[in-house]
């Protein structure tokens, strides 16, 4: 193939190399496990830039989701499994792929119904921005689950909080404490006099 795309048809590499040489150009390999290979007579230089500017292009365009890991333990206490649940829910808002676990320690693996009821309550919490990709398995001593933030529901959701904490700003703002009136009166010889009015609660 020469430098227009045009095809130059099958031939030794020793051809192909004097051809490219008399065009003042490099004889590059495409398809080296082709049969036969497909060479192209190209200027390397910029070919090399053509290639390297598309892969740039794709690398730009691809989504790269990251795993975060959370892991509760199956007597975590409620303060605890709010406080992380909290961090799991902002991972998801932000784009990223959680796995959740429920580690069961010593004996707590004969009473897999503990984590089991921990983790239905962690994922009751998070299903209206996120999605299970699978049921919760076992996985030696934790109890595992994998979620992917849900694109519409997540958008919805952060519409729905830009929404309430405009309305809440507009609330402070229109209610706002009113400064307490102030009267001008004069004293007895004639000097203005500031009486503030106050007010029983």
């Amino acid at each position: 193939m020469d430098e227009h795309g045009n095809p130059l048809g099958v031939m030794p590499s020793s051809e192909a190399l004097r051809i490219a040489s008399q065009r003042g150009l490099d004889l590059v390999e495409i398809s080296p496990n082709s049969k036969p290979p497909v060479c192209k007579v190209v200027d390397y230089g910029k070919f090399n830039y053509e290639r390297q500017k598309k892969e740039k292009l794709a690398k730009k365009h691809q989504v790269v989701m990251s795993i975060k890991e959370v892991r509760f333990n199956a007597n975590t206490d409620t303060h605890d499994v709010e406080f992380k649940t909290k961090h799991l829910r902002q991972f998801l808002l932000d784009g990223h792929k959680i796995k959740a676990s429920v580690l069961y320690k010593g004996r707590m693996i004969t009473h897999q119904e503990i984590g089991r009821k921990l983790m239905e309550e962690m994922l009751q919490k998070v299903t209206d921005i996120g999605k299970i990709e699978a049921p919760p398995k076992l996985e030696g001593k934790m109890l595992v689950v994998y979620l992917v933030p849900d694109k519409h529901k997540v958008a919805a959701y952060k519409t729905r909080i830009a929404k309430e904490e405009k309305t809440a700003k507009q609330s402070d703002e229109t209610g706002k404490e009113i400064k307490p009136a102030v009267d001008d009166v004069k004293a007895p010889d004639g000097t203005a006099v500031e009486i503030k009015k106050e007010e029983n609660i």
